[in-house]
């Protein structure tokens, strides 16, 4: 590590000074990266067919419903990001609006919430690995299937260590493959329904699937809850936003145009699958429960047919879902390694996970150990059973509407003081972000209900539902290491390393977005004239310097 690296390490500095390769990242890049996250081909491939099983033909009306929180929290981040590019994301910015605490918490449930659903992502990339080269026994053998998901979190991981570019080079040709196999997977399913050379189960699309009325309440909520997850990931866009050639619009924008694309590809597909193989429970109706896992697998060789081409084609989806669950467990590792490597900086967690590699420039500690813990949980649940493994991937969704809820959350209060200054301010950054955490606030707490229930997931303890124990106890013992380490290392938590509040450093007579400090910058509640006749004095380098040593 350089000495430069090493002196932001150890002075806790913010944003930007963390060591990242800025101006790595393009828009483009941006967009691939946020996009890869979610996964595409594999997310709709094991959640598709729950989302029927819940819902029926109004699939496509829960995955647009699903959008709209999506959105609102993409408009939050895009605020946020503007006055404070930070990898830290909501750790950063709800430290920032509700003060150490909850932002600690946020930054949990990034780290957890990623760290749970590598384990899957893993599984699929390892069996995927087996059925590819046709060795079908070792892709229905868990030992083998977990060695080779272990194989894969080990590649991504050196991938990720190797830097930002190396990542992002891949992901064009991973995502490219995904996108254009679903887009031909839907195109073809549909022509052969209207020209009516679809299987049997086929039925029209309507308008009425884009509408979710006479739907009750426990089924939609726990079915757009399912929807959330498919769009989960776009925030890595924002995760890299320190190492984007324009941090403060580049990341923002990037996780809005990857929402809007993801709406269009899972729309797209979901009318396309709902369309040619129909909700019914048996054959390759998506109500059929041995489709749910795998909804390509069952329906790839239906929409591609038996010839020389189809079977081409069925190959190529059978690529694009290996290849979508590979390209997310590397983009799972990057967020998480920039939140811990925030958190290190800031103190929050040991001051190890801000060490950036001197050469490769990514943060070395925080992505060995996102990696190694990936394994240890991966492989742990493993062992104790694939029914508890599963619960815990449903767990996921609790978490991702807990943190993302927070920034919602944080959007609003850190601009509460401006939002009566212009329509934009009181809609972009109070009503709209707002309403997004009331949403994601609502589906968490009936979804927390509903898991808590003994029948809710595959496993039970004490009569309370499996998801309910892990998605919860998951942040109950984020908790519980929170105020562990703050009894160790206080300095975080009594805001000496991130300081609560707004810090309006602005120009008198313009109109600017708030700008947050750095741990050390002092009082910044100072109106700035335009002839800088008030400008504070400049502090001399060498008191800087001492400061840092401090």
């Amino acid at each position: 590590m350089t000495h430069d690296t090493q002196a932001v390490a150890d002075s806790g500095a913010g944003a930007g000074d963390k060591g990242l390769k800025g101006g790595a990242l393009g828009l483009a890049a941006s967009v691939v990266i946020g996009m890869s996250s979610t996964a595409p081909a594999y997310s709709l491939a094991a959640t598709l067919g729950f989302i029927v099983v819940a819902v029926g033909v109004k699939a496509p009306a829960v995955i647009l419903l699903a959008f709209i929180p999506m959105y609102l929290i993409a408009l939050a981040y895009q605020e946020l990001n503007k006055a404070e590019p930070d990898c830290g994301t909501t750790f950063t910015w709800a430290s920032r609006a509700f003060g150490p605490w909850v932002g600690w918490l946020g930054g949990w449930g990034i780290i957890a919430a990623d760290i749970i659903v590598m384990a899957n992502l893993a599984q699929i990339a390892g069996s995927y690995s087996y059925k590819l080269v046709g060795a079908d026994g070792l892709a229905d053998s868990t030992f083998w299937s977990t060695v080779a998901g272990v194989l894969w979190i080990v590649i991504m991981t050196y991938i990720c260590y190797r830097g930002v570019e190396v990542s992002a080079r891949l992901q064009y040709a991973l995502l490219g493959i995904e996108l254009v196999l679903l887009i031909a997977f839907a195109v073809i399913a549909l022509a052969k329904v209207w020209s009516g050379n679809g299987a049997d189960t086929s039925i029209h699309p309507a308008l009425s699937w884009f509408w979710p009325g006479g739907l009750g309440a426990s089924d939609l909520v726990a079915a757009t809850l399912l929807a959330v997850f498919i769009y989960w990931g776009w925030d890595t866009a924002v995760a890299c936003n320190e190492e984007t050639a324009d941090p403060a619009k580049t990341p923002g924008r990037a996780a809005i145009l990857s929402t809007v694309l993801l709406l269009v590809t899972y729309g797209l597909v979901a009318v396309a699958a709902v369309a040619f193989a129909g909700v019914g429970t048996k054959g390759i109706g998506l109500g059929n429960p041995d489709n749910g896992d795998d909804i390509f697998n069952a329906l790839g060789p239906a929409v591609f047919g038996h010839s020389f081409i189809g079977q081409a084609f069925e190959v190529l989806l059978l690529i694009s879902v290996l290849t979508s669950a590979s390209a997310s467990t590397q983009t799972t590792i990057i967020p998480t390694a920039r939140t811990a490597l925030s958190m290190g900086a800031y103190r929050a967690i040991p001051r190890s996970f801000a060490r950036i590699h001197p050469k490769y420039l990514t943060p070395t500690v925080a992505t060995i150990w996102m990696g190694v813990l990936s394994i240890v949980f991966y492989v742990g649940l493993t062992l104790v059973s694939q029914n508890v493994l599963g619960d815990s991937i449903a767990s996921v969704g609790l978490m991702i509407a807990f943190y993302y809820g927070i920034t919602g959350f944080a959007c609003v209060w850190f601009y509460r003081n401006q939002l009566t200054k212009s329509a934009r301010s009181f809609w972009m950054q109070g009503v709209l972000p707002g309403l997004g955490g009331l949403m994601l606030l609502a589906a968490f707490l009936k979804s927390a209900y509903d898991y808590s229930k003994p029948d809710a997931g595959s496993t039970t303890l004490g009569g309370v539902g499996g998801v309910f124990i892990i998605g919860i106890g998951t942040l109950v013992l984020g908790a519980l290491l929170m105020i562990g380490y703050a009894l160790v290392a206080p300095a975080f938590f009594r805001g000496r390393t991130l300081v609560k509040g707004t810090a309006d450093l602005v120009l008198a007579g313009t109109e600017r977005d708030p700008l947050f400090g750095l741990p050390d910058s002092g009082d910044q509640s100072i109106v700035i004239a335009p002839d800088l006749s008030n400008e504070p004095p400049t502090v001399p380098p060498e008191d800087v310097i001492r400061r840092q040593r401090d």
